[in-house]
């Protein structure tokens, strides 16, 4: 089997379609939860936290003094904790949706009920006759 034969037989299997149409979803969803994080819920942080902009945290490394972490970082190295808070913040928001997707998901696959046991043969019925027979 040549590679371009195996590579068509990967590619049309029905598991590497699910997981290209996964990561395209994943990718749109990832930008929904990251507006999310950045449009409405930071900005509500931030106000609580008395107007603090955590996108602006950063620890300039190389000496540079700017208002700004884009101008910062135009100027040199910098370390941006404010955006690996809201980073942070982003993954969590995401892992919890998608927990309470999977558990939800979980509770709609109803498990069939189990099958009631199948009758006895009618010769353990009959020896169970017998017995309660002898104890009287």
């Amino acid at each position: 089997m040549g590679m371009a034969s195996e590579f068509k037989e990967f590619a049309v299997k029905g598991n590497a379609m699910d997981l290209a149409v996964g990561v395209i979803i994943g990718g749109a969803f990832g930008k929904i939860v990251n507006s999310i994080v950045e449009d409405l819920i930071m900005p509500v942080i931030s106000r609580l936290f008395g107007g603090l902009d955590f996108s602006n945290y950063f620890i300039p490394l190389s000496g540079q003094t700017a208002a700004t972490l884009a101008d910062a970082k135009k100027a040199g190295a910098v370390f941006a904790y404010g955006s690996f808070l809201t980073a942070t913040l982003s993954f969590l928001i995401l892992a919890f949706v998608i927990f309470i997707m999977v558990k939800q998901i979980n509770r709609l696959k109803k498990e069939a009920p189990p099958a009631p046991p199948a009758a006895p043969p009618e010769d353990v019925l009959l020896l169970r006759e017998i017995r309660d027979a002898l104890r009287k």
